[in-house]
């Protein structure tokens, strides 16, 4: 597969390990100028967002993780430390990584401003891309109806 800068796409398929009922279909971009752990980190985000990780689902070892991805184990290792210390992950010592149960670590506050973070960055995208700020509530509805009905 080749995205529109030619860059190629890797996508690893790692159902087959050995992590009863997890399936993780991450698409790994080594030419990409983001990081392969923020990739991953990402991917996992958005997988928990969905509902396609839930709460106490066990995710492969760093390493198995690392040789399903081709990736370095370090590399893996950052992104469930950094998932850990966001409070998505939790390590549970000689049982493996699992989606935390319990919500994030951080504060109302600090989410609220993450995602305060983020609506600004859509808003600044939106200016440049001349799409009229009017529009904007009626696309948020959507998208939030959209998320719903794919976490259902």
């Amino acid at each position: 597969m080749t995205s529109s800068s030619g860059s190629r796409i890797v996508s690893y398929d790692i159902r087959t390990l050995n992590t009863p009922g997890v399936v993780l279909d991450l698409l790994i971009d080594p030419a990409s100028a983001v990081p392969i752990y923020a990739q991953v980190v990402e991917q996992i985000r958005r997988l928990v967002a969905a509902g396609g990780l839930c709460d106490g689902d066990k995710l492969p070892s760093v390493r198995d993780l690392a040789a399903s991805l081709r990736i370095n184990r370090n590399t893996a290792a950052k992104a469930y430390q950094l998932l850990e210390t966001e409070g998505v992950l939790k390590s549970r010592p000689g049982q493996g990584t699992f989606i935390a149960t319990g919500g994030s670590r951080w504060s109302s506050a600090e989410r609220l401003r993450r995602v305060s973070a983020s609506i600004d960055q859509a808003l600044v995208e939106a200016y440049h891309l001349e799409v009229p700020l009017a529009d904007l509530p009626d696309l948020l509805a959507k998208r939030i109806a959209a998320f719903k009905e794919g976490r259902k």
